[in-house]
C-alpha cells in the first residue's frame, strides 16, 4: 500500500512506514538514526514518527537525508517495559505506541514498528487493528539464520501466546507459510511442526491433532509439510518454517540469543590467548567479519505480528540504528509485497476449522491409544 499522509506531500508515490520514536532503551536518537540508515538506502520509503514532536524535529533537523521524508505526530505519553498490557489498552491513548499504530489502522501507513514493550504492543494492536477474521491467536514471526540457501527460516509463535491448541497451530503454520512467500520468496515453503522428535507418536495429543490438520490442509494451502523436526532443525535446512507455541518459542529463541553470545565472547577470548593467536585473529580478520555478520542479530531484527489486519513489526528494544533499520526494511518489504491483504485472503480461503474437525481428531487420538 503506497499512501500520503496530508501534511507530506514530498513522500507521495513512497511506501510509508510508521514508526514509535520512544519505548526503546536507546531512545529517540538510535530510531531516528534507524529512519536516515533506511532513507539512505532505499529512495521509495518515507516515515510517520511519532513522540514528543519539539524533540523529534530537532533530532530529524540533523539528518539531511530525512528532509522531506518524515511526518511527526505529536505524542507526549510513553509505553514503559514495566506497564501492564492491561493497563496500556485502557490508559494508552496519548502514547506514541498508540499513535503509531493509529497511522495504520486509518489507511496514512502501509505498516507499523515499534522497539516497545511487547505484550503491549501486542493488546495494542489487536484492540487497533483487530484480528483478521478466522483466527484465534496471532503470532509473533522471527528469521531465524539457516543453513538454508535463502539464508534464515521463518519461526513461529515466539512470545504473543503461550499457548496454543492444535486449531492454533494449524493457522501459524498457515501464517508462517505466508510470511515466507512474501518475505522470502519461497514459491512453497517446507513447514515443520516442532516436537521432542521426528517420530509421529511422538508428542502430546494436541500435537499430535495439530500434525494431522496441517498434513490436510498443506495442498490447499499451498506449502510442503514435512512434519515433526527438532530443536535442531531450527536452524537446519530440513524445513522453511517452524511452527511451535509461544512459549517454547520464546524459551527458544532467547536460548538462540545467549548461546551466540557466549560463542562470540568465547572466540575474542581465545583469540587474546597468546601472541600467535593474536597474529591468527589478524589473518582471519576478513573471514571472522563476514561470520559476524552473517550471524549478527541487528541484520535480522524485527519479529512480525501474525494475523492481524495490518502489518506490524516489534523490534528489539536495546536495537541501536542499525537494528531499527533493518525492522523497518522488514516492514517496507511486506508492504511492498502486500503481504497484510495475501495473508488475510489465505487465512478466509482455507476457512474456519469446525467444532466437528477437531472433536473428530480428538475421538481418533482415543481410539488410537
Amino acid at each position: 500500500m503506497t499512501v500520503q499522509p496530508d501534511d507530506t506531500r514530498a513522500n507521495a508515490g513512497r511506501i510509508v512506514i510508521s514508526v514509535d520514536a520512544m519505548g526503546g532503551d536507546a531512545g529517540p536518537t538510535a530510531v531516528v538514526a534507524g529512519l536516515a540508515d533506511s532513507a539512505s538506502i532505499n529512495p521509495d520509503i518515507g516515515f510517520i514518527l511519532h513522540g514528543p514532536e519539539d524533540e523529534l524535529r530537532r533530532l530529524v533537523a540533523r539528518k539531511k537525508i530525512l528532509e522531506g521524508r518524515v511526518d511527526i505526530r505529536h505524542a507526549k505519553d510513553v509505553v514503559t517495559m514495566e506497564d501492564k498490557p492491561s493497563h496500556i489498552m485502557r490508559n494508552g491513548k496519548g502514547t506514541s505506541m498508540w499513535s503509531t499504530l493509529d497511522s495504520v489502522k486509518k489507511g496514512e501507513a502501509a505498516g507499523a514498528v515499534s522497539c516497545g514493550n511487547t505484550g503491549a504492543l501486542m493488546a495494542l494492536s489487536m484492540l487497533r487493528l483487530r484480528k483478521l477474521p478466522g483466527v484465534n491467536r496471532p503470532a509473533i514471526g522471527v528469521l531465524w539464520p539457516s543453513r538454508n540457501p535463502q539464508g534464515f527460516n521463518v519461526m513461529l509463535d515466539v512470545g504473543a501466546d503461550v499457548r496454543a491448541d492444535a486449531r492454533d497451530l494449524l493457522q501459524y503454520a498457515l501464517m508462517g507459510a505466508s510470511y515466507a512467500r512474501n518475505g522470502l520468496e519461497l514459491a512453497r515453503p517446507r513447514v515443520g511442526l516442532l516436537n521432542v522428535g521426528t517420530e509421529e507418536h511422538k508428542g502430546h495429543a494436541e500435537l499430535k491433532e495439530a500434525h494431522r490438520l496441517i498434513t490436510d490442509h498443506a495442498d490447499a494451502a499451498n506449502f510442503e509439510f514435512v512434519g515433526f523436526v527438532e530443536g535442531s532443525d531450527i536452524p537446519g535446512s530440513v524445513a522453511d518454517v517452524i511452527v511451535t507455541d509461544g512459549f517454547t518459542g520464546n524459551v527458544a529463541i532467547k536460548t538462540g540469543e545467549g548461546t551466540a553470545s557466549l560463542i562470540s565472547d568465547l572466540l575474542r577470548e581465545a583469540f587474546k590467548y597468546s601472541p600467535l593467536s593474536r597474529l591468527a585473529s589478524v589473518l582471519a580478520y576478513t573471514s571472522l567479519q563476514r561470520l559476524k555478520k552473517r550471524i549478527d542479530p541487528r541484520r535480522v531484527n524485527g519479529g512480525v505480528f501474525l494475523g492481524l489486519n495490518g502489518t506490524v513489526v516489534k523490534s528489539h528494544g536495546g536495537a541501536d540504528a542499525t537494528g531499527v533499520s533493518a525492522a523497518i526494511k522488514l516492514a517496507f518489504t511486506l508492504a511492498q509485497s502486500g503481504f497484510a491483504q495475501r495473508l488475510a485472503a489465505r487465512v478466509a480461503s482455507t476457512g474456519t476449522l469446525s467444532q466437528d474437525d477437531s472433536q473428530s481428531a480428538q475421538a481418533d487420538d482415543k481410539d488410537n491409544k
